[in-house]
């Protein structure tokens, strides 16, 4: 090309020098990927309306619309422990399409399914946490029992005589590996709804109980329940008087189970940061999420990309410490 512009007359040579920087800057801003989003955006929830994580993301896409000004859609895709959810979410491979949720939901996946039709390393990719989802311990109020150290030596005396309950997830692996690690005895009674646990453990059916605190929170307030620990580092705001699990002397019971939006494989990092940076600019500019997300049991907890990255590792690295206790094996 040089050679051509050589061989023409200065005029020509000029005129044609400019067409070829237009046509490159043509180039170049067809490769630049437009300002994020270009189009309706989509959180797939794991949950149902109402649920924690519901309010979470409905606050956040009312905002973010606005900021946006193209729409933020909320499924509710519940079942399956996630499965649902998640199958639609990498089905849909589409950076306007993300995934809402704890980053429990699918970390325990591979202790609990024999196959999944996905990578967790590579098919779920982590952009901006949003709250740190505060797990308790609690006891029936009628049992008078104050402290977990109290709980200890309580199931320690009567080995196999107390009826404990959790979650299934993550507050499972978390109570029962507690107790195997400390070589206690329990019975373990599972349930298929959760949601009915905080009733048979006010009425002493069962004397343990391992679950998010909005869960127990209502009874505990009421007085029927009360509430010995919450695992994350921070005490949360609907409870300041529960004491961490490290400041109760138990450092082990320690979780933060983190919740926050992610991405398809192949999402590129500017896009990453640019959600990210979104979603602080509109939580920093409306103090009552942070609140309203206190009253339901969680803890306002933003982090970008590779501090959330590096979060979802450490809580890898937890659980598989937790079922190497208990004796689970990972299909991935």
């Amino acid at each position: 090309m040089r050679w051509l512009l050589r061989r023409l007359p200065m005029g020509l040579a000029a005129l044609a020098g400019l067409a070829l920087a237009i046509g490159f800057q043509a180039i170049d801003a067809a490769a630049a990927p437009a300002t994020y989003p270009t189009r309706t955006v989509r959180f797939i929830l794991p949950y149902g309306a109402a649920s924690a994580t519901d309010i979470a993301a409905r606050m956040f896409a009312e905002r973010l619309s606005k900021l946006w000004g193209k729409p933020v859609v909320v499924e509710n895709r519940p079942g399956g422990d996630g499965l649902v959810s998640l199958n639609a979410f990498v089905a849909a491979h589409d950076d306007h399409t993300l995934w809402f949720g704890p980053a429990g939901a699918f970390n325990v996946l591979p202790y609990q399914q024999d196959t999944l039709s996905f990578d967790l390393q590579r098919d779920i990719v982590p952009i901006v946490s949003i709250s740190n989802v505060a797990l308790a311990v609690s006891t029936p109020a009628s049992m008078k029992i104050d402290t977990i150290d109290q709980l200890v030596k309580l199931v320690r005396a009567e080995p196999g005589k107390l009826n404990a309950s959790a979650a299934n997830g993550i507050s499972d692996f978390l109570l029962f590996g507690f107790f195997k690690k400390l070589g206690l005895q329990v019975v373990d009674v599972p349930y298929r709804d959760i949601m009915q646990a905080p009733n048979d453990l006010a009425g002493g059916r069962i004397q343990v109980l391992s679950t998010s605190l909005a869960v127990v929170q209502p009874l505990a307030q009421a007085g029927r329940i009360k509430v010995l620990l919450v695992t994350s580092r921070q005490r949360a705001p609907s409870q300041p008087n529960v004491p961490t699990a490290a400041e109760a002397g138990y450092p082990d019971l320690t979780f933060d189970s983190l919740g926050g939006v992610f991405g398809p494989r192949g999402i590129s990092d500017k896009v990453r940061a640019s959600i990210a940076a979104d979603f602080r600019k509109v939580a920093e500019a409306d103090p009552s999420i942070a609140d309203r997300l206190g009253k339901t049991g969680q803890i306002m907890t933003l982090e970008g990309p590779s501090e959330f990255a590096a979060s979802v590792q450490e809580q890898r690295a937890k659980l598989a410490g937790l079922a190497k206790i208990l004796g689970i094996k990972t299909t991935q």
